[in-house]
């Protein structure tokens, strides 16, 4: 990959998808495969899906150590939901490669509205439960992470928005908490979906690696800009969920208008 362009909307679109996750905590892998369609340019959705999950597995990851330095992460829930999880991931990826690349991509058009109407809930404070990483909390993850890893698979997405409620639901574990051990699952998934892809020869490697560079840059600004705006997260969710709905819309336009034609 020599063109200058594509190289500079690849760290671009990373750093965007980066600064989102760093903001406002989740949702901002949603918009790897749209950017890497229609602003970096790769044309075959079925690679710009399995890039896309490359990308957000390394950034997952690279936030996941913050947030272990922090003391968020419950371990033994975190490694049970992404081993589980990932199980789920890799059924779910190889559907997703078996569809027509069009299909898929009308699908995800849909999947980001519901991202978006998640992002329209406002996030409760839970407090912490003493028997968050009991053995018989983390059993009770298994199922909702194989479901949580099929859709992360299926349509190269982080899964944040289903991971987060699925372990508070199970374990009763804060808010806090549960963002940051819901990455060792989003990291872990989406390594195991852009595996999968790969082996078809669908992931770009020099787009991966540049938009994991943007998105690093891009997360430690979101970051940093978070902690000044943390009473306005509601907003910037809210703000955010138009951009999706947005994005939804035009996908559903451009894939739907191709499955008729």
């Amino acid at each position: 990959m020599t063109d200058p362009l594509t190289m500079a909307a690849s760290v671009l679109s990373g750093a965007l998808v980066g600064f989102v996750l760093g903001l406002i905590g989740g949702g901002g892998s949603i918009l790897a495969t749209p950017l890497l369609l229609y602003v970096v340019g790769i044309a075959q959705p079925h690679l710009a899906i399995g890039t896309g999950a490359l990308a957000v597995s390394a950034n997952a990851y690279a936030n996941l150590i913050a947030h272990a330095r922090r003391g968020n992460v419950c371990w033994r829930c975190a490694a049970t939901f992404a081993l589980v999880g990932a199980l789920g991931a890799l059924g779910g990826s190889s559907l997703g490669k078996s569809l027509d690349g069009t299909l898929l991509l009308f699908l995800f058009g849909w999947i980001m509205v519901v991202v978006g109407i998640a992002m329209l809930r406002p996030r409760r404070v839970h407090a912490d439960a003493g028997e968050v990483t009991t053995f018989a909390n983390c059993v009770r993850t298994a199922a909702a992470a194989l479901l949580a890893g099929g859709a992360s698979g299926f349509f190269g997405i982080g899964g944040g928005f289903l991971i987060v409620p699925a372990l508070i639901l199970a374990t009763r574990m804060s808010m806090a908490n549960a963002v940051g051990s819901s990455l060792l699952a989003v990291g872990t998934f989406g390594l195991a979906t852009a595996l999968n892809y790969a082996r078809s020869g669908w992931v770009d490697w020099g787009v991966a690696g540049l938009f994991i560079l943007g998105g690093i840059g891009g997360g430690l600004l979101g970051t940093r800009l978070s902690l000044k705006l943390a009473a306005r997260r509601n907003t910037l969710s809210h703000i955010f969920a138009g951009i999706v709905f947005a994005v939804a819309v035009y996908i559903l336009f451009r894939s739907g208008s191709t499955l008729l034609a």
